[in-house]
């Protein structure tokens, strides 16, 4: 298209018969223009094929209106990320994002350390951050932190971690399944799970502190991943349960994934669920519910994360210092 064909901010106010601050508002979605009046110059600027310079527009602003995601990728073998859980969780962000006209910016694998962090800030290529999972960069987090770079981690706050946390309440969710497991009398639980990540260190605590409240014999037994993926669970199921001279009888999973890849096991090594083998799940991603059995789970609300991760974030944009926020924690009782 020539310049002459190019329309103007100026000639869309003339077909528009408004002025030309009413075009910019209602062009840039701003609550002064009322609905009515934004509804017709967007008409008329479709119409005529106007569209708005975004990039130019943040350069207006103080804000770019964009916020950058980071994934754990780190904790993932070469950043394959297979756990249902963490889109989910995304989509919770984007959609909360999306309610208020932010843009979502995902950085690379390889920006996961708090210069690159920081020169996407300085390069105003977002406002802020959320960081869905900690894994194991919480020194990293820590040294992001101390620069005053607003951002807000989805994972598990102890009382000095110095930045804001969204997440469930871990402790809780242990408690609920060993309680669960008591209930069904069962004595020889197995954890699956890393307990150097700061999440499933508090759900092996509360598991813990169900047995401990039993005064019951329970035994615990742990078992460490080398990766999240059902692949990496299923091999570690199945020599966990090749090897062990005494199968556990209740199985706590980190994830859903990791709890699907364990009832598998279990079947093909003569056990049924859930006659000889109680099985718990976390986060409660929706294919839990249609699984064979469907998967006793804790359930982490993914649409209620992603809003009060953007909400915090955004008090943190206009000054506010927002406080770590635990969201609802609850077990979903089903077959297994």
């Amino acid at each position: 298209m020539s310049d002459k064909n190019i329309i103007t901010m100026e000639q869309i106010a003339k077909l528009a018969k408004v002025s030309k601050p009413t075009v910019s508002r209602a062009l840039s979605d701003s609550p002064l223009v009322n609905p009515v009046t934004k509804k017709h110059v967007l008409s008329v600027a479709r119409k005529h094929g106007y569209a708005v310079n975004r990039n130019a527009q943040k350069l207006r602003h103080k804000r770019t209106n964009t916020i950058a995601v980071s994934l754990d990728f780190l904790s993932h073998r070469k950043n394959h990320i297979s756990d249902p859980f963490i889109f989910d969780l995304l989509a919770g962000v984007s959609e909360a994002l999306g309610e208020r006209s932010q843009d979502l910016l995902l950085c690379a694998p390889n920006h996961n350390d708090a210069d690159a962090f920081q020169q996407i800030l300085s390069s105003r290529g977002a406002d802020g951050f959320i960081v869905v999972g900690q894994g194991h960069r919480e020194e990293m987090l820590n040294e992001f932190s101390s620069t005053g770079a607003p951002f807000v981690v989805w994972g598990a706050s102890a009382d000095n971690t110095p930045y804001c946390v969204v997440g469930s309440d871990n402790l809780l969710g242990g408690l609920l399944a060993g309680r669960y497991f008591l209930e069904r009398n069962r004595r020889n639980f197995l954890f699956v799970g890393d307990t150097t990540f700061r999440e499933y260190y508090w759900r092996r605590a509360g598991l813990q502190k169900a047995a401990d409240e039993s005064q019951s014999a329970v035994t615990i037994d742990d078992l460490v991943l080398s990766g999240f993926s059902y692949e990496s669970a299923a091999d570690a199921a199945n020599r966990y349960l090749r090897e062990s001279k005494n199968p556990p009888d209740a199985i706590f999973a980190l994830s859903d994934t990791v709890a699907m890849a364990f009832i598998c096991a279990c079947r093909d090594h003569g056990l049924h669920i859930p006659n000889d083998v109680s099985v718990v799940g976390y986060n409660d991603i929706p294919s839990a519910a249609y699984f064979y059995p469907p998967i006793t789970t804790i359930r982490q609300d993914t649409h209620q994360a992603g809003r009060r991760l953007v909400a915090k974030l955004m008090q943190m944009l206009d000054g506010e210092r927002p406080e770590s926020v635990t969201i609802k924690t609850e077990l979903i009782v089903r077959e297994t």
